[in-house]
């Protein structure tokens, strides 16, 4: 598993009725791979993975296997409160043909050190898939610490990081307490082109939903030591980005998803989509942003 690059965490399609609307999804697949990104990510927050039901993640991660047909790799989430269900996903992530996995720590039980770890563990001893730590204290009250990894180094497939602790520093934390153990991946839109010239490996993407080429674009030039240019763009992409750090960012994301016409902004209860004042605001942000394309 090559844990390097920009990393898509997919919005699922849905049609107004609420049911899987699968050629949207595939539509925008179609922009991702097209743009250039290194793998897919499946059930994130993005992905609404909560009002998934069992049966419609098993058709999620097995078409978009199909599809995608080895082109990049296919990553399901894991975000479960109990370990039993944890290890019953990775497991039939590996029979679906998923290459990797991302996985929280518990959920609903703010679990200790020992058991963040004994947990981590048991669910990477039940698979032989590449596993990325999803390390996000602001939004799931859990932060997975130095030590713990430390501890966690004994999993060889535990193999990644998606760094969403909002502390640019902890990269060179972990840089330093760990070398190149482990591969660092930027979750945080707003802070993506700043990790990566702290030598983070690669960027989980939200934003990329609808702005595929241009985070793509970032990514290349920062590794490419073009560091102007990608400033340039990076300038333009903030408004946009910060739509990604808001309680509501599902919303956001598939609205610009919507007008960039390459996705649908129907989303799920008790998630609605946006009216009113807040509907315009997020609308402008999105209009200023496609007026103001940059020439890629």
């Amino acid at each position: 598993m090559n844990w390097k690059g920009v990393f898509p965490a997919v919005t699922t399609k849905f049609h107004q009725d609420g049911s899987l609307d699968m050629g949207m999804f595939f539509k925008n697949l179609d922009a991702q791979l097209e743009a250039g990104v290194h793998g897919i990510i499946l059930g994130g927050t993005l992905g609404e993975s909560s009002v998934l039901s069992q049966d419609e993640k098993i058709k999620l991660t097995t078409d978009t296997v199909n599809y995608i047909k080895g082109r990049v790799p296919v990553i399901l989430n894991i975000a479960e409160g109990a370990t039993r269900d944890a290890i019953f996903w990775a497991k039939k992530a590996k029979e679906m043909g998923a290459a990797a996995l991302m996985i929280l720590p518990p959920m609903r039980y703010a679990a200790d050190h020992r058991e963040v770890v004994q947990y981590f563990k048991d669910v990477a001893n039940s698979t032989d898939l590449p596993i990325m730590i999803y390390n996000n204290p602001v939004d799931y009250k859990t932060l997975v610490t130095l030590s713990m990894f430390e501890e966690l180094a004994a999993c060889d497939n535990i193999q990644a990081i998606k760094e969403s602790t909002r502390d640019i520093s902890n990269v060179t934390r972990m840089r330093n307490q760990f070398g190149d153990r482990f591969k660092l991946l930027c979750g945080v839109d707003t802070l993506a082109m700043e990790e990566l010239l702290m030598s983070a490996d690669g960027w989980v993407a939200g934003l990329v939903c609808a702005f595929p080429k241009e985070t793509v674009a970032v990514y290349n030039l920062v590794k490419e030591g073009k560091y102007e240019e990608a400033l340039k763009i990076y300038r333009w992409f903030l408004p946009l980005l910060e739509l990604d750090i808001h309680p509501k960012l599902v919303q956001y994301i598939k609205l610009a998803e919507q007008m960039a016409g390459i996705g649908t902004e129907w989303v799920r209860a008790p998630r609605l989509t946006l009216v009113g004042e807040e509907r315009v605001k997020v609308e402008n942000i999105i209009k200023r942003g496609l007026e103001h394309r940059p020439n890629l």
